[in-house]
């Protein structure tokens, strides 16, 4: 991956996570990933965070310079979100009873960030 992008995504990753923890979530993981190899894994969750009532929350952040072509949110396709889930369930293995949980995802368009809380659902 070329060094720019994966600065400006760590980037965007860092700024999601600090609006997310002043929202009062913790942080549990960071960019937990399944199969594949570090440039193309089978899965991966960008963060994974704690609500305060114990919801484990998934989180995608997607960075865009601006809203054309529907902007950041709207880049989450399908086949991404199958991956998020995919990743998900495996990361739920852990538990011996799985806490309630919920995919969010946050959209950075320029220098406007939206959190979007159960943005889609595992179905």
């Amino acid at each position: 991956m070329f060094g720019w992008l994966r600065s400006r995504g760590e980037e965007g990753e860092e700024r999601a996570l600090q609006h997310l923890r002043k929202q009062g979530l913790k942080l549990v993981e960071r960019n937990y990933r399944i199969g594949g190899g570090p440039r193309r894994p089978a899965g991966e969750i960008d963060l994974v965070l704690r609500e305060p009532d114990g919801t484990l929350v998934f989180v995608e952040v997607r960075w865009r310079a601006g809203t054309a072509h529907g902007g950041a949110a709207a880049s989450i396709d399908a086949a991404k979100r199958r991956r998020l889930v995919h990743a998900a369930q495996h990361y739920l293995l852990r538990f011996a009873s799985p806490p309630h949980c919920r995919f969010d995802v946050v959209a950075i368009d320029g220098d406007r960030l939206s959190w979007l809380k159960g943005a889609f659902d595992s179905g």
